[in-house]
């Protein structure tokens, strides 16, 4: 392990090909812009996530996709907290989020897990909800039915530029959240926009 670990940053999403192009895994795809962006290979198996370490600006990170399917992702970062002897507030969690629009972002310092079943799991097995998470709202103007198959049916073709757009701003959040802490980010990424106002403080 490289030295001391300031942050760890964790998508959550599913495993498996079938799983790539859909909702469910905004979470993984922030995290792939952010290793491309900053030179960081999530490659090493460790605590049932793919990890891989580095820096984004001045602090030392571990970016890290738990493999253990959405709703089951709370042992995966427990794990990887205590093998980095971190606190809580220095996990950065970053999930889609049904009750929020698509294309909007929300940062939060703490909260609910609003119903997100992998929010849950990660509530669950660390004890608290006092941890920074990232949500990408992926409501679309219309009805969806059935959220969970909404959320792991493919992204049509015509959407690629939008969801590139979607990673592209929830990698560039949490650079911010590193960069200028919570609050700061806060300001600028938390602009409410019309639909859905289902929040938890």
């Amino acid at each position: 392990m490289p030295d001391e670990i300031e942050f760890l940053v964790v998508g959550l999403g599913n495993p498996g090909a079938e799983y790539e192009n859909t909702p469910h895994n905004l979470g993984f795809l922030v995290i792939d812009r952010l290793a491309e962006s900053h030179g960081i290979r999530v490659s090493r198996k460790q605590n049932l996530s793919l990890v891989g370490w580095g820096a984004i600006g001045a602090k030392r990170i571990a970016l890290a996709k738990p493999q253990t399917f959405m709703n089951l992702s709370g042992p995966a970062v427990k794990g990887l907290i205590e093998r980095y002897g971190l606190k809580a507030d220095r996990l950065i969690l970053v999930y889609d989020e049904l009750a929020l629009p698509w294309r909007e972002l929300r940062i939060r310092p703490r909260g609910s897990d609003a119903g997100h079943n992998g929010m849950k799991s990660v509530i669950g097995s660390l004890g608290t909800n006092e941890f920074i998470r990232v949500r990408l709202g992926i409501h679309p103007d219309h009805a969806v039915g059935d959220g969970a198959t909404f959320v792991l049916a493919r992204f049509k073709r015509a959407q690629k530029k939008e969801v590139e757009e979607v990673a592209g701003q929830g990698a560039a959040a949490v650079e911010s959240i590193l960069a200028e802490g919570v609050e700061k980010s806060m300001a600028v990424f938390n602009r409410r926009a019309g639909g859905l106002k289902t929040e938890e403080e």
